[in-house]
């Protein structure tokens, strides 16, 4: 598996950038997208611009190209003083404060942060944040009583805070204005909201030039990021669990959904990028035989997952199988199989952020070097997503991934690599064949986060009543009417709807996921001309798990209907 001539190992970084789709008519009720965008996506493409002999995989779902897209239409139309409703909240609040309801909203907002990156770093913000932290418990009039300078400046602050770390650092107008520290004006808001209209505008077409200058690949998840593997088949969750629970009947026309998702996923992306992408990356690495049979019909020449797929997949096969190699070549499929290491890569996600970073590279490439000797030509996969880790760095990851790309890049035994330059030196190294694959995900191997439990069973089910309703009246829809609610059942299919019910997740989060899945259902409902179910007005969580005040928040937030 090594390019022609060179006998290094083959390390691949595969950096994972997803969100699910937060607008409901067209309005963003979280802010997620737009703020790994300012901070996680333009410093992923930085750390490559300062290295520039580095090499990785960026893997993108075209659910988060479309909301990169639509910021930074929003931006360039504010930095022109256009009327652009409904804009992403925190961007519309540099260019006029907020009152009434919205105040609320961005003063809630603008307390998502992490105390490394903000409270403990800055202490303007934390003391506008603690102001604006007792005004929300006082309730509406304490939030009326603060003064436009309070609100700008938190909003300002907010913002300094979730930019790139490099911009941050490197960028005069951030400079300036974290120096500048309090009292910032409308002009200071302008200078700021140029700063971010610029960094969302190329922030795309970065990557765009990196591919085409061979310095990165690009790859895509299905477009809405459902889980193949359960709209196929639910029954694929018991092959890692076989006592996992499952809706009473099975999703109807879910492989036809699933070639959508797949076939729109690389039609968008060839539209955005200018290339057909080779490899694919399925959402949360969820895979199963009948969905790698999807993918290779559809052409792709790889596809990646988890080593505890790969782990369970040894275990179930008798046959004598090369169990240190991470590339395998499916049995009667021309498609490469590449299984991660999930203890390196969940290393980066949840071990090194307590390091020293030039300890946590040594430790990383040490641990990589020791891969690499079981096999001559191996090759070591590291994936993650490519923006939540570094939220717990210091200074947003930027000494650890530069420090880790120089390392790998100027390494006399190892080389970075990306998938398609694998699937191409492939036939010089055959890797060994592979006869199927178990289902499962990267998360312990299994798909339980995604259904088994009464809560996921119930969305589950809901989704099941949606599509049988898109299924009945569809057909009597114009074309255009048609095509916008498939894009409507898409997003309904999305795994995070999944994710965050039941057990063990936080308590604010499973409220705004629930009250946005059943938003999208209602949405769908609505595309088709017919009622929703009355049971979408209440929440879906059985449990205690449910946030009533951040609930009530989020949905003062919805567009009318």
């Amino acid at each position: 598996m090594s390019a022609e001539g060179d006998d290094r190992a083959a390390v691949v970084l595969l950096w994972h950038m997803h969100q699910p789709e937060y607008r409901i008519d067209g309005s963003p009720l979280l802010p997620w997208t737009y703020l790994h965008a300012l901070r996680g996506y333009t410093d992923m493409a930085e750390h490559l611009d300062a290295v520039p002999e580095a090499r990785a995989v960026i893997n993108f779902s075209p659910v988060l190209l479309d909301q990169l897209l639509n910021l930074a239409q929003d931006a360039q139309a504010l930095a022109g003083q256009a009327a652009i409703p409904p804009a992403e909240p925190l961007l519309a609040a540099l260019l006029e404060l907020p009152t009434g309801v919205a105040r609320t909203a961005v003063l809630r907002a603008c307390l998502r942060t992490h105390p490394r990156n903000a409270q403990d770093r800055y202490t303007d913000y934390a003391r506008l944040a603690q102001t604006a932290r007792n005004a929300l418990e006082q309730g509406e009039s304490a939030i009326a009583a603060l003064s436009d300078t309070v609100v700008g400046d938190l909003v300002v602050w907010y913002h300094l805070i979730w930019l790139a770390e490099s911009v941050r650092s490197g960028d005069p107008r951030a400079r300036a204005l974290i120096a500048h520290r309090h009292n910032f004006d409308a002009g200071h808001r302008s200078t700021l909201l140029a700063l971010i209209g610029e960094l969302l505008t190329k922030l795309v077409s970065r990557y765009r030039q990196m591919a085409a200058e061979g310095r990165i690949e690009l790859s895509m998840s299905p477009y809405y990021h459902p889980i193949l593997p359960l709209l196929l088949d639910f029954g694929s969750a018991r092959e890692a669990a076989p006592d996992t629970a499952l809706p009473d009947e099975p999703y109807p026309g879910g492989r036809q959904q699933a070639r959508w998702h797949l076939e729109s996923a690389r039609d968008r992306f060839e539209q955005v990028f200018g290339i057909r992408p080779r490899g694919c990356w399925p959402s949360e690495a969820a895979v199963s035989q009948a969905s790698i049979d999807l993918m290779h019909e559809l052409g792709f020449d790889w596809f990646a997952t988890s080593q505890s797929v790969q782990n369970a997949t040894l275990h179930q096969h008798g046959e004598q199988l090369d169990p240190h190699s991470c590339t395998y070549r499916l049995r009667g499929n021309h498609m490469l199989c590449f299984f991660r290491d999930d203890g390196l890569s969940d290393r980066i996600g949840f071990v090194y952020k307590d390091w020293q970073p030039r300890d946590a590279v040594a430790d990383l490439v040490h641990r990589v070097e020791q891969l690499a000797t079981h096999r001559e030509g191996r090759t070591v996969v590291l994936a993650l997503d490519g923006e939540n880790p570094w939220e717990y760095y210091p200074e947003n990851g930027i000494e650890f991934v530069r420090g880790l790309y120089r390392a790998l890049s100027t390494h006399p035994r190892l080389r970075m690599a990306t998938f398609a330059e694998c699937c191409d030196n492939a036939a010089d190294s055959p890797p060994p064949e592979l006869p199927r694959v178990v289902s499962g995900s990267w998360v312990h191997g299994q798909l339980l986060t995604w259904i088994g439990h009464a809560d996921k069973n119930r969305c589950w089910q809901l989704l099941i009543d949606a599509k049988k309703a898109y299924d009945r009246h569809a057909g009597e829809l114009s074309p255009a009417a048609r095509e916008h609610a498939l894009r409507l059942l898409g997003i309904c299919e999305g795994s995070d709807w999944f994710w965050w019910p039941g057990a063990f997740n936080p308590e604010a989060a499973v409220s705004d996921f629930d009250l946005m899945f059943r938003a999208h259902l209602q949405a769908l409902y609505r595309g088709l001309g017919i009622d929703a179910p009355p049971e979408l007005e209440q929440s879906l969580i059985s449990s205690a798990a449910a946030d009533p005040q951040a609930a009530k928040a989020l949905g003062a937030m919805l567009p009318s209907r």
